[in-house]
């Protein structure tokens, strides 16, 4: 379903000639291919699966992010900028992504359903929720979440 979605979009930027948008989506079917050579090892022919690729489109964001902090405290807010476009349009291939208060839900609710009551649940806790909202939660935040309500 994404990578349809991520052909036409690079077409259509490609078509108004938005450089930015192009390069960006080219980056993306980059690392897109990486990952689908890298799954050919483990058997999976058809390339990779949405909740990877969601995965992926996180963790480039999340990188940039990186980058955004990086080149602020370096003075280089042009680049900083750059990063920050580049977010904006990943994040157009994400679902709606859960607001503070739907995050901290989904937490205590995969918290009392696995019966975790301690920090050494957080593993179990962490691996229900990417199952299960993958693309729609930033997982560095409910991570914390997790620890805070489990004690830690």
């Amino acid at each position: 379903m994404l990578r349809p979605q991520l052909n036409d979009a690079l077409k259509a930027a490609m078509l108004s000639k938005d450089s930015r948008v192009v390069s960006t989506i080219r980056l993306i079917l980059a690392a897109l291919k990486d990952r689908d050579i890298a799954a050919r090892s483990r058997g999976v022919m058809d390339g990779i699966g949405d909740d990877e690729i969601l995965s992926m489109l996180q963790s480039m964001i999340k990188q940039r992010r990186e980058s955004i902090s990086l080149y602020e405290q370096g003075g280089r807010l042009e680049l900083a900028q750059q990063e920050q476009d580049e977010i904006a349009i990943i994040e157009r291939f994400l679902p709606r992504q859960l607001n503070e208060e739907e995050m901290n839900a989904a937490v205590s609710a995969v918290i009392a359903e696995l019966g975790a009551v301690g920090i050494k649940d957080m593993g179990r806790v962490m691996a229900a929720l990417k199952e299960r909202h993958a693309g729609t939660m930033d997982f560095t935040k409910a991570s914390a979440t997790t620890k805070k309500l489990l004690g830690a």
